[in-house]
C-alpha cells in the first residue's frame, strides 16, 4: 500500500473526526493544495482574458458593451475538502480534478438574454477552448424560476512543468436575474436552507417579473438600437 499523502491523511482525519493535524503536517498539506488550486487561478485568468478581449472589441467595433460586470473566484482549500468529503469522492488530487467541476468560477452578467448567448458562443467556439457541459436555465428555468446559462469548460493552461487542462465553470445571467439570484442566496442563508413556503412562492413570483423585465427591456432596446451590434 502507497503512503497517504498529506491531503489524504487530512481529509481521512476529518472524515474520522481525530486529532488535528501536527503542524508541520499542515504547512505541508496546505503547500501542496495552494499549488493544485493554483492552476485553476491561471485558467480563471485564462477566461477572463478572453473575455476582456471580446468586450474591448464590441467597444470598439460597436460601440456597444454586452458585459456589465465579470467576477469570479476559486474554492477555498476548506470548501474544496468539505465538497470531497460530501461526495465520498477519492483524496487523489487527480480524481478530485476530474470529478469536481467547479473549483473554478466565472460569473458573466449581461443586460439582455441576446448577449448571454452571443457571448457563451463567441467564447466557446474558440479553438483552445472545449465544452464538457452546458445547463440551460434560460430555456427551461429551474423550479424555483432562476434562469441562467451554465457551461462547463476546459482550458490549456501553459507552465513551467508543462500543459495543464482546467475545468472552469462559466455562468452567463442578465442583470436582473443576477439581482434575484442574489437576494434568493441571502434568504437561504438567512434561514439556513429551510425557507418558509411562503417565501418560495414569493422568490417564484419575482423570478417571473425579472424575467418578463428581461424581455421587456431587450424590445426597449431593439427598438432603439436595433439588433446590429454583432461580431458575427
Amino acid at each position: 500500500m502507497t503512503e497517504a499523502t498529506p491531503f489524504e491523511s487530512m481529509t481521512a482525519l476529518a472524515r474520522a473526526n481525530v486529532a488535528p493535524l501536527s503542524p508541520d503536517q499542515v504547512r505541508i498539506m496546505r503547500k501542496d493544495i495552494q499549488r493544485f488550486l493554483l492552476q485553476y487561478e491561471f485558467g480563471l485568468r485564462e477566461v477572463e482574458t478572453k473575455l476582456s478581449i471580446l468586450r474591448d472589441e464590441f467597444l470598439e467595433l460597436h460601440d456597444y458593451n454586452p458585459i456589465e460586470h465579470v467576477s469570479s473566484r476559486v474554492k477555498s482549500p476548506e470548501s474544496l475538502l468539505d465538497k470531497v468529503a460530501r461526495k465520498g469522492l477519492s483524496r487523489d488530487l487527480e480524481a478530485i480534478r476530474a470529478h469536481i467541476t467547479d473549483i473554478a468560477g466565472v460569473r458573466v452578467t449581461c443586460a439582455f438574454v441576446t448577449d448571454v448567448y452571443r457571448l457563451f458562443e463567441l467564447l466557446t467556439r474558440q479553438d483552445d477552448i472545449r465544452v464538457l457541459e452546458v445547463k440551460d436555465y434560460i430555456a427551461t428555468p429551474k423550479p424555483n424560476g432562476y434562469q441562467s446559462l451554465h457551461a462547463i469548460i476546459e482550458i490549456p493552461v501553459f507552465l513551467s512543468t508543462g500543459t495543464t487542462a482546467v475545468t472552469v465553470e462559466v455562468q452567463f445571467r442578465t442583470i436582473a436575474m443576477d439581482f434575484w439570484a442574489s437576494l434568493e442566496h441571502r434568504i437561504y442563508y438567512k434561514y439556513d436552507a429551510s425557507v418558509p413556503s411562503r417565501l418560495t412562492e414569493e422568490l417564484r413570483e419575482a423570478a417571473a417579473t425579472a424575467a418578463e423585465l428581461d424581455a421587456r427591456m431587450a424590445r426597449l432596446h431593439r427598438q432603439i438600437h436595433g439588433d446590429g451590434e454583432r461580431l458575427v
